[in-house]
């Protein structure tokens, strides 16, 4: 079976697809400190809970957007799978199979690059994938796959964080979709600012970029918060969950030989 993790800058989302179907989904917390060991211990009881045991697990793919993190996530992999991971965007050897058509492909974050494989391989044609996280990003996927660039907002959390810090009369809130555009008390004016002002982002930043980009867009969302804009604007398209590992799933199968030869190489070792 395989492991998929993707490290964000808020959570972490581990995976498990036992080569049909994906078996279990966790997320918990990002944390530069949290060991390996002290992963295996959250994570060994959460896979007893799905009848899943490590010794299950013989592949391992590993995104992330925060290297702190990786020595931790690399060493659970190895020390506990007995596997050496494929970790997109640090391992040279790891081929993903699409252009990355900016300045410095090297700037294009590993999560923007696993949803821009996720999306291409569900969606024909091309794409403008947002994905709502502790930033909000606007990616455009050209039909034949490739990264073509995007926009980097700040997500609504860290918008409401900001807001709250700021501000001393402002309190902190929850994110909810207000009835009314107007608020009638301070609350309702701040979700409103907040939710309905990403809805105009998301809608203006969407029309704007499909000006620009020669091929029609279907625009697909996905992202921790993703699901609060259902309903509430038309220019999504699809609303997506399961984006970003359906592309570690894809590019493990991409890189498969890859895999073989290390988990070879590290038995050996």
């Amino acid at each position: 079976m395989l492991l998929a993790i993707d490290a964000g800058n808020t959570n972490t989302l581990f995976a498990i697809h036992d080569g049909t179907a994906w078996r279990a989904q966790w997320r918990t917390s990002t944390s530069t400190i949290r060991t390996a060991d002290e992963y295996i211990i959250w994570l060994t009881q959460l896979m007893a809970l799905k009848g899943l045991k490590p010794a299950d697990i013989n592949r391992c793919v590993i995104s992330t957007v925060v290297p702190q993190s990786l020595f931790h996530l690399r060493n659970l992999s190895r020390r506990y799978f007995g596997i050496d991971p494929l970790v997109v965007g640090d391992d040279q050897d790891v081929d993903l199979g699409i252009g990355v058509n900016i300045d410095n492909p090297k700037e294009a974050g590993a999560d923007r690059l696993v949803n821009a494989i996720g999306g291409h391989v569900a969606y024909p044609g091309a794409l403008l994938i947002i994905d709502s996280g502790t930033a909000t990003t606007f990616d455009v996927i050209s039909s034949a796959g490739d990264f073509e660039g995007g926009v980097i907002a700040p997500g609504i959390n860290l918008s409401l964080i900001a807001l709250h810090n700021a501000a001393a009369k402002l309190p902190r809130i929850e994110i909810r979709r207000p009835a009314h555009a107007i608020g009638r008390n301070t609350v309702e004016a701040m979700q409103s600012g907040v939710f309905w002002g990403y809805i105009a982002l998301i809608e203006g930043m969407c029309a704007r970029i499909q000006l620009e980009y020669p091929e029609k867009l279907t625009v697909v969302a996905t992202g921790g918060v993703a699901s609060l804009f259902e309903g509430a604007t038309n220019a999504i398209h699809h609303f997506d969950h399961d984006l970003t590992i359906r592309g570690l799933l894809e590019i493990h199968a991409r890189n498969a030989h890859v895999a073989d030869d290390r988990r070879k190489r590290f038995k050996a070792d």
